[in-house]
């Protein structure tokens, strides 16, 4: 999405990148991959490396970066575990940060035209001065009813927000090539999962539910496009607060403690038993939502990314409690490993990455 450096405008949607490293910053850790492309002709990747590093705590606050150097110690601490020679990142921003509005506009105009004719309908839907956002566009496709016109799509936000990751990364000695929107992101990385489900998931209803620390992320899927998102306050540190007040843990020892399942016998019963049936309610009532909201009455599959989709049982939670058949996300499992990754780990580890794996995808974008 947004593409350039500090000096520079950043711009939405350019196509044209080197080689990146996909960089999510979330309210939790920092999580790096780097891929490469294996055979151009039918898309096949490798994934070289990844690392997944914390964040203090308090480093987020709502998707934004409230302590800008730690943000970029830990970038520095991952990039250096990764042991790459790769500078130039892929950063996103997270859905609530962004404005998106898809118009119609004249086919075939010269991209000056376009350009301007783009501000002008943007600035009746951004509530901001356009000299205080970054704004960008791109052409979808032509209309189905008409030749003459086609569909844009807008997207825009706020300097500050884009500024502030990009300066994090700056201060790790990372360029930041490409600001992508996390949804669009994720999104990208899921449709490389599809191919296990018969025909492809062709005109099936898919809810992929990315569970972070602190917001549970929505987004039903039919035939490519987003028909519905939502965003949850329910995630993982509701599992970590849990175990610091049964266990009487710092919430920093009891991050440690969920990762590591270090914990007493009766954790499972009395803490994550109860979490998981918890998390799985609060799905089914995003599934009622998507709903009561559209015109669906079905989903057909649905997906869970993010560092909770491993916790064993979990999907069978959440299929018994919304009647519908659960999976976990793996960006890679049609992917070669380099001699670098531990296949078992990267199973463990893939949920989480699927993010920063949509952000090194555009590595690889036609132009």
């Amino acid at each position: 999405m947004f593409k350039g450096n500090l000096n520079i405008d950043l711009d939405f949607f350019k196509m044209k990148s080197p080689l990146l490293i996909g960089v999510d910053i979330s309210s939790s850790s920092i999580k790096m991959v780097e891929l490469s492309m294996v055979d151009k002709g039918n898309q096949a990747y490798r994934i070289e490396r990844y690392v997944i590093e914390s964040l203090p705590v308090d480093t987020m606050l709502d998707g934004g970066i409230v302590n800008l150097e730690a943000v970029s110690e830990c970038l520095q601490r991952g990039w250096k575990r990764m042991g790459t020679r790769r500078r130039n990142v892929a950063l996103a921003l997270p859905a609530t940060d962004v404005i998106t509005k898809k118009i119609f506009v004249a086919a075939d105009q010269r991209e000056d035209d376009l350009a301007l004719q783009v501000e002008n309908e943007a600035s009746q839907y951004i509530p901001f001065s356009l000299d205080e956002v970054d704004l960008d566009f791109q052409v979808i496709h032509k209309t189905l009813d008409s030749s003459e016109e086609v569909e844009v799509l807008i997207a825009a936000s706020r300097k500050e927000k884009v500024e502030d990751r990009v300066a994090a990364a700056l201060s790790a000695d990372l360029k930041t090539i490409v600001m992508d929107v996390e949804s669009y992101a994720a999104q990208a990385a899921f449709e490389l999962t599809l191919s296990q489900l018969p025909e492809s998931g062709k005109n099936q209803v898919i809810a992929l539910v990315d569970i972070g620390a602190t917001v549970m992320k929505i987004n039903v899927l039919h035939n490519g496009e987003s028909v519905y998102t939502r965003d949850q306050p329910f995630g993982g540190n509701q599992l970590t607060q849990e175990i610091h007040n049964q266990f009487n843990l710092s919430l920093e020892e009891s991050e440690v403690a969920k990762r590591s399942g270090n914990l007493p016998d009766n954790y499972k019963a009395d803490v994550l038993q109860p979490f998981c049936e918890t998390l799985a309610i609060e799905v089914m009532r995003a599934i009622q939502f998507f709903y009561t909201s559209t015109q669906y009455t079905e989903v057909n599959y649905i997906f869970i990314a993010g560092g909770c989709a491993v916790i064993p049982g979990l999907t069978e939670i959440i299929a018994s409690r919304t009647q519908v058949s659960t999976l976990i996300v793996n960006p890679f499992s049609s992917m070669e490993l380099s001699s670098r990754i531990i296949p078992k780990q990267l199973n463990l580890d893939a949920p989480a990455l699927l993010i920063a794996c949509g952000l090194a995808l555009r590595s690889f974008d036609p132009s």
